[in-house]
C-alpha cells in the first residue's frame, strides 16, 4: 500500500494536502517514478515523517528539521529529544528517527573503518573529528587493529556523563579478541574539550596494559580527544605513548 503523505489522517486533511501538492510532484510519486537519487533533501527526509501537522504539510516539516540542523550531517546529531521539539513529531517519530540516524552515523564510520592504518594520536584524531562537536558526554571506544595497525573494527564500549566514563579492561579486551585485534587503541573523548588525562584515566590505562599482556594483546596507545580551542598544548588529543606512559 502506498505511504501517504499527508498533514493527518483527517479526511478534510487529507483533501487539502492533494489539493495543496500536485500528485506528480509529491515524494512517493516521484519516489516510485525517478527513484530515491531524484528526491531533493527535504522530500527525502519527508517519506520518513510520513504526516505534518493540522495546518503544515510534511515537506514543510521537513524543511524545517534540515533548516534547524543546517544539513542532513547535521541531522545525524540530533537525538529523539531534539526531534521531538518540533512541532508535530510526537516520541515514536522521533525515536524512529534517531534509529535512523544511528543507522547512517554506523554506515558513514563502518565504511571509514575498512584497512584504514591508524596508529598515531594524529590519525585517531583525524578518524574522530568529525563527530566530536555532537559528543557532550563521554564515550570510550577501542580500535581493533591488525598487525600492520590497519583498522578491523572500531567498537563502541560505554557511555558516561559530561563529566566521567567507564573503562572496563573486561569490556575493552572483550572487545579486541572478539574481533580479532592483534593491538589495540583506546579511545575517548573529554567533552569539556581539554584531553589532559585524569588520574582515574591513568590508572585504568594501567589496568588494560596490564590485562592486555595476560592475554598476549598490546595495548598501541590511550588517546584522550579534545578541542583544538581548548587544549593547551594546542593539539585536541593527548596520547598516552607520546607522552611515554606506554
Amino acid at each position: 500500500m502506498p505511504v501517504d503523505i499527508v498533514i493527518s489522517d483527517s479526511p478534510r486533511a487529507r483533501v487539502g494536502a492533494l489539493m495543496e501538492t500536485p500528485a506528480h510532484e509529491r515524494p512517493q510519486e516521484r519516489l516510485e517514478r525517478e527513484g530515491a537519487g531524484a528526491l531533493r533533501d527535504a522530500e527525502l527526509l519527508a517519506m520518513l515523517l510520513r504526516t505534518g501537522t493540522a495546518g503544515t504539510d510534511v515537506l514543510s516539516v521537513a524543511h524545517r528539521l534540515l533548516h534547524g540542523a543546517g544539513s542532513l550531517a547535521g541531522l545525524t546529531r540530533l537525538t529523539a529529544e531534539d526531534f521531538q521539539r518540533e512541532r508535530g513529531i510526537g516520541r515514536v517519530k522521533a525515536l524512529q528517527l534517531e534509529t535512523v540516524m544511528e543507522i547512517a552515523r554506523r554506515i558513514l564510520r563502518q565504511s571509514r573503518e575498512d584497512g584504514v592504518v591508524v596508529e598515531t594520536p594524529e590519525q585517531v584524531y583525524a578518524f574522530f573529528e568529525d563527530a566530536l562537536p555532537a559528543l557532550d558526554i563521554e564515550k570510550c571506544w577501542v580500535l581493533c587493529l591488525n598487525s600492520r595497525h590497519r583498522l578491523r573494527r572500531c567498537a563502541e564500549l560505554t557511555k558516561g556523563t559530561s563529566e566521567s566514563t567507564l573503562i572496563s579492561p573486561k569490556e575493552v579486551l572483550r572487545a579486541a579478541l572478539l574481533h580479532g585485534a592483534r593491538e589495540f587503541i583506546i579511545v575517548h573523548n573529554h567533552p569539556g574539550g581539554d584531553p589532559e588525562p585524569s588520574k582515574a584515566d591513568y590508572a585504568a590505562t594501567r589496568r588494560v596494559r596490564e590485562a592486555a599482556e595476560v592475554v598476549g594483546l598490546s595495548l598501541l596507545d590511550h588517546v584522550i580527544l579534545g578541542n583544538r580551542e581548548t587544549d593547551r598544548a594546542g593539539l585536541g588529543w593527548f596520547s598516552f605513548r607520546s607522552a611515554g606512559v606506554l
